[in-house]
Parts: structure tokens; sequence; C-alpha cells
């Protein structure tokens, strides 16, 4: 669901859910911003306050995207595993009744092992959670181990999924776990050229008694991981802004003006800024930063370089995801994000879901052995 009725938790906040709906304009804000701040499952998440944890082994599957690759074989690298999972249940005699599905989105599960730890993190839930749900139970995700969910930043095709996920698996979750978004601004409502493009469902997240986290800053996810905080645009990159926001409360849903830069609270649509965008990251021992992007709204390049200054951490082994390079961005600004890549010289780069074909194309002609292509059901294995 988009937009409608404030589906608020007596649990999860001090006043009734009918006391909320029948406050109106400001006094609803108000109302809703108090019942907040008195939320104990509403928290700044745990900051990056010194050098990750390094992991021995990290498995990050792609559980949505735009595309499905089959019948290939396991393939090995230096320290990369490649998996292609064929998903459905082959027969000789029967058409499948299941498939693994493609779609404008994006999900990815991590798993990381530490010594005898291991860590679960969802990150982002694509478009629609029949395809979210369909594609983890063929790859045998179980939505009871997962430790930390982590949503990148607030467009449908990364949170489409959530509402429906959280509904089916009610009860399943570890109780109180921590949910990550970049900050308020990641509630906004939002907009495309071809229209509504909703807003992130708050109350969903809280009434499946999780602990939404703010992490405008550099923060620390399930002891294995953590996020960039927010992504500083620096030097030559001029990204797409591919749609508007608006800040306020409509029906309960969209961002408190309280809690975004006053310049922001127009009372219109303006140009989104994605401020709060954030990339997942882990540090796989004896090789270097793994960044899962996401989308990179805020330039892939600047994504790469705020993963090194939040971990110290300079050497890039891999980078997994959308990097948000789609015309009308032209070849000679291709080339320059290709020329950023060989000075960086991550080991490897896994374009999906908005990477673009043309930038997919100059970027396997100039680093052919370094581009690996994404697809729904991969499992990507980095070892120390």
């Amino acid at each position: 669901m988009l937009f409608g009725l404030c589906n608020c938790n007596p649990r999860a906040f001090s006043m009734s859910r009918r006391h909320l709906l029948c406050a109106s304009g400001g006094g609803f804000v108000s109302a809703l911003v108090a019942a907040l701040v008195g939320n104990s499952r509403v928290a700044r998440a745990q900051a990056l306050s010194s050098k990750p944890a390094e992991v021995d082994r990290l498995a990050v599957r792609i559980v949505t995207d735009n595309q499905l690759i089959k019948f290939i074989p396991t393939e090995k690298r230096s320290g990369l595993t490649i998996e292609r999972n064929p998903g459905g249940n082959l027969s000789k005699d029967a058409p499948p009744s299941v498939e693994l599905v493609g779609e404008w989105g994006l999900s990815m599960h991590a798993e990381s092992w530490r010594g005898s730890e291991v860590r679960n993190v969802l990150i982002d839930f694509g478009y629609q959670s029949q395809t979210l749900l369909n594609n983890m139970s063929i790859l045998k995700i179980d939505p009871a181990s997962i430790d930390a969910m982590v949503l990148s930043h607030g467009h449908y095709d990364h949170f489409g999924g959530m509402v429906g996920f959280l509904s089916a698996n009610k009860g399943k979750l570890k109780k109180s776990m921590p949910f990550f978004v970049g900050g308020e601004d990641c509630f906004c409502t939002r907009e495309t050229t071809v229209g509504q493009y909703g807003a992130l469902d708050r109350n969903a997240i809280l009434d499946a008694d999780l602990s939404l986290m703010l992490a405008e800053g550099p923060a620390v996810v399930a002891d294995h991981a953590f996020t960039t905080g927010k992504i500083a645009q620096s030097g030559f990159e001029r990204p797409l802004r591919s749609s508007s926001e608006k800040v306020g409360i409509v029906n309960g849903f969209g961002c408190f003006p309280e809690k975004v830069a006053p310049a922001k609270n127009t009372g219109t649509f303006i140009l989104d800024d994605f401020e709060h965008e954030i990339a997942t990251n882990y540090v796989v021992r004896g090789k270097g930063l793994v960044i899962l992007t996401s989308c990179s709204h805020r330039g892939v390049i600047n994504t790469i370089r705020q993963a090194q200054t939040a971990s110290g951490v300079q050497k890039v082994h891999a980078l997994i995801g959308g990097f948000h390079i789609v015309p009308p961005l032209d070849d000679d600004y291709i080339r320059q994000i290709i020329a950023a890549f060989k000075e960086i010289n991550p080991e490897y780069l896994i374009p999906g879901h908005c990477a673009g074909e043309r930038f997919y194309d100059l970027l396997r002609a100039e680093m052919p052995e370094n581009v690996i292509r994404s697809a729904v059901g991969t499992r990507f294995i980095f070892e120390a």
C-alpha cells in the first residue's frame, strides 16, 4: 500500500491509534512526533567509532534484480566463488511449478562468518513482496535467521516488497531486530516524472516489532558490517536526480518537517538530493572492502570514497549493486567513471539493477577481467 490511513500500533506508541487519527494538521504531526520520541524502538544507530570488524567469509546473494542467468556452472576466481542458482524445480517429465523471478528492483542477502559467529543481513526489499517472498523461498533464505535489515534509500523499487514481507513473516522475525535507514529524509513522499513513487511505511516497521535505527553517520550492522552514513558529494560526479520529494505527513505517511533540513520544507515537491542514501559494507580479512552500493544516487565513486573514509580501509575488493549510470549520461562522463575505477583498482565490479547497458558495455571493454554481471539467485562468496 502506498498511501492510506495511519495504522499505528498502540504497543509502539504512547498514544492510541484513535487519538492520532483524530488529530489534524499540525496537531497530528506534533502528536505523532511526541509518540515517536517516547518510543524505545526508535533510536540512533550504534556509531562506527573505530575500524570495522573483519570477516573471514562473506556470501552475498542477489535476491531480486532485473534479470536471471541460468545454466552457467559455478566459477572460481581469486578469493571469489560465483554460484549461479538455476532456481525452480526442474523435472524430466513436468514443467516447473515455481521459478525465480526478475523485476525492476533490488534486494540482497549477506551472510558473513567471523570465527564461529554467523550473521545474516537483508539489504533492500525489491519492488513487489510476492517476488521477494517467492525468491527467498526458492533460495532457502530463512527470514527467522536474519539479524538486521538495511534500507538503502526511499525509492519504491527498493522498499516496495517490505510491507508484504513483514506481514507474511509476522511473529517469525527476531524480536526488536534493527532496521537501518539513513535518516528521516528516507520517509519523505516521492514522485518521478511518471507519477507518485510512494512513501516508506514507518508504522509497518514498528508494528513488526522491529527497532528503527537512524544511521545518518557510519553505523555498525549486526557486528560484522557497517553503513556509510551520509555520502558526501564531491569531485566530478553529477549523478542523475531522478525523483522529487515532499516534506510533510499525509494520511500517516511521510517525513516530519521538524526532522529534515528547513530548506526542504517548502510545502511542494522539490528535486530529490538523496541525502539519506546509505551503502552497506564489509571488510574481508586480507582482501579489503566489499561495498553493497544498492543504487549510488549520490555517485558510485562518492559511495566508494565514503566507505573508505568511514572504515579507514582503502583497498576495495568488490563493488556490488546499482551504479546508476544511465542515459542521458554520455560516453565522456562514463569514461571518467571508468578512469576513477581504474585508479581505485577494485578486484571485482559487479553492476546490476540500475547500472545501465552502455556503461556496462564500456566498462567491460576497459576492465574485462574485473567485471561480472549480476543476476537473480547468484551468490558471490568472498573468502580471506
